[in-house]
């Protein structure tokens, strides 16, 4: 089964077959729920919204058309951390200092306050333009997919990308 496409996976999911959603769900968790980490910093919460984008792609299984289906997860992805956002618009600035994010690798002090450090630039991108640099530079999610996702075209995300990227950099030297 694991030599299945995500697409064909979907399609039999979709046709009642959820058992197959555990070889998507291995596929696609690590990396739903460091997008959310990168966009929310914050360990719980990204764990309480990848849940939510498993049991999202749970419900709208009838409605998935045999399109790119990483395209598809990350469309959940990013709505469902829109009303994240949305819900939780007044405590956004408490999450900045809500570092709770614990690293499996160990890394240096001084490599953990320069991660620290970069997140905290990160954080202060407009939730557009943090989307963008998690998803390419991250999640290392091609140009074309992120335009799907996005609903736009691949060119106007590269620009876009390579704005939030400069505005990235400036905010990172200028707080360091």
């Amino acid at each position: 089964m694991k030599h299945l496409t995500d697409e064909e996976v979907m399609l039999q999911i979709a046709n009642g077959k959820l058992d197959m959603l555990t070889i998507l769900f291995d596929r696609y968790n690590v990396r739903i729920y460091n997008f959310f980490n990168k966009m929310v910093h914050n360990k719980m919460v990204s764990e309480d919204l990848t849940q939510d984008v498993f049991m999202k792609v749970i419900k709208y299984k009838a409605s998935y058309k045999n399109k790119n289906f990483a395209a598809w997860i990350y469309t959940i992805a990013r709505n469902i951390f829109s009303s994240h956002y949305q819900k939780t618009k007044k405590e956004r600035s408490n999450e900045i200092d809500d570092n709770t994010m614990s690293n499996e690798v160990l890394v240096s002090e001084s490599r953990q306050e320069e991660l620290d450090h970069l997140q905290k630039a990160l954080l202060q991108l407009k939730n557009s333009e943090r989307e963008l640099i998690v998803m390419h530079r991250f999640q290392e999610i091609k140009y074309e997919q992120i335009a799907q996702i996005i609903g736009s075209s691949e060119n106007a995300v590269k620009v876009k990308t390579h704005r939030a990227l400069k505005k990235l950099k400036e905010i990172y030297f200028q707080t360091a």
